[in-house]
């Protein structure tokens, strides 16, 4: 385990002494000999690590560590000092720093601090963006709907337990991401977060994958593999599609979910496992256990906790907030695109449609609209090229569509015209047939 490390001293061979044993470990370290060069230096580059002295001509370690933590709270700081003194380590301790070592440095302990200082520090790290890939709304959990709120406030109750979920809803609706958020939210966060498609697997080969094999466990099977149970350890197993399961893996998935161990494929030793199982599906799993599919004892294990992720048609309000997610996000991997903005109208004719691919059929379409745009405005024409069937039919009107108000007819056509000339008010003032004072007013009374 390596990284960026700065090392300060102001007896610079003593900093260079712990450089040294630190670049032979694969390090890359910056040496300082004064606590305001390594302020500097901090202010100038990213460390993983700091080593820093306490007692210092010019500014102290207290400082430096002060300082370190300004530009990140998280870094990780390990104090050396000839001084000994408790006191000295309380203070130390109580501001913040990682762990306190007395000179002279015994190596082998500073390599114990400093590697276990990085992992946890990679690990807040890979936790914090995993929070901010949930929170910061990806797909499925982005909403304000009363789905999407009870969907949430059900992901805060069932995050800390370790109870086995079964996450149902039709395909595209986003079920991984809110097993992950499960994951994130729970106690084993720390730990790996594993999913496995269980219809994109033939029999066998899930079997091997998910439960491992020992070697010449059959043809081909040169060494021998843990299985993806044993890879979960101290973290959570996401098992996607399960309705597609094969009946003798559902056996053998039963016998782990009783008995907490594994069997890999050719042994006959169990070992212990310590897994969140959670498992996904668009299936109607109880029609599949009357049909003789599914295991009805092996349903009632999983299903102890259930969690429904609406449709989109459920939750058609946040349409428009999820269109204009993907648009941002589509952007961003786009950037040659001209596409600037999302039509007004554009998000009305999205909430007609009743979006069978849920979520990701919304996602691939916005992708689909960025891609090809020739303008900065993607409007319902841009719209119809894509996608026909969301686009108003021919004629103003149809005889389903609810009747609305002569305002918000008014008001829709305005903001047509006004995307349909990039936003320039003079040219959709002419389209209009009025003069451009007049649509200023209409503009500052609409806010």
């Amino acid at each position: 385990m390596s990284g960026r490390a700065l090392v300060v001293d102001d007896h610079i061979e003593m900093a260079r002494v712990v450089a040294e044993f630190l670049t032979d470990l694969g390090w890359r370290c910056t040496t300082v000999d004064s606590g305001g060069a390594a302020i500097a230096a901090l202010g100038a580059d990213a460390f993983d690590v700091v080593i820093t002295d306490l007692r210092m001509a010019d500014i102290d370690g207290l400082d430096v560590l002060a300082a370190a933590h300004r530009v990140d709270p998280d870094l990780p700081v390990l104090v050396m000092t000839a001084f000994g003194a408790i006191d000295s380590a309380i203070e130390v301790m109580a501001r913040g720093a990682r762990h306190y070592l007395t000179k002279p440095v015994r190596l082998e302990e500073l390599r114990l601090h400093v590697d276990r200082a990085l992992g946890e520090r990679r690990l807040r790290l890979d936790h914090a963006a995993l929070r901010r890939a949930v929170d910061g709304g990806v797909g499925a959990l982005v909403g304000r709907t009363a789905p999407m709120v009870a969907l949430r406030a059900l992901i805060e109750r069932v995050a800390p337990s370790g109870a086995p979920v079964l996450i149902r809803g039709e395909s595209g609706t986003g079920k991984e991401l809110v097993a992950r958020a499960i994951h994130a939210g729970g106690p084993r966060r720390d730990g790996p977060f594993v999913a496995v498609n269980c219809s994109a697997l033939p029999e066998a080969l899930l079997e091997s994958e998910l439960f491992g094999h020992a070697r010449g466990a059959f043809t081909g099977a040169a060494g021998a593999r843990a299985g993806l149970f044993v890879e979960a350890a101290g973290g959570t197993l996401l098992l996607d599609e399960i309705g597609d399961m094969a009946p003798g893996v559902q056996a053998k998935l039963l016998r782990v979910v009783q008995l907490g161990e594994v069997r890999a494929v050719g042994s006959d030793e169990s070992r212990a496992i310590d897994v969140r199982l959670i498992a996904a599906t668009h299936q109607d799993l109880e029609a599949r256990i009357a049909a003789g599919q599914f295991r009805a004892d092996l349903f009632y294990r999983l299903n102890v906790v259930p969690v429904l992720v609406p449709a989109l048609r459920e939750r058609g309000d946040d349409i428009p907030l999820l269109a204009a997610e993907f648009f941002a996000r589509s952007r961003a991997r786009n950037p040659h695109s001209p596409a600037q903005r999302l039509a007004p109208e554009v998000a009305h004719a999205l909430m007609q449609d009743p979006w069978p691919g849920n979520v990701r059929e919304l996602e691939n379409l916005i992708e689909r609209l960025v891609v090809i745009a020739a303008q900065p405005t993607i409007g319902v024409g841009d719209l119809a090229a894509c996608r026909p069937s969301i686009a108003r039919p021919a004629g103003l009107f149809t005889t389903t569509e609810p009747l609305r108000t002569l305002r918000e007819l008014e008001d829709e056509y305005v903001a047509h015209v006004l995307a349909r000339c990039d936003g320039n008010k003079t040219r959709a003032a002419e389209a209009l047939g009025i003069d451009v004072s007049t649509l200023h007013r209409r503009l500052r009374r609409d806010g």
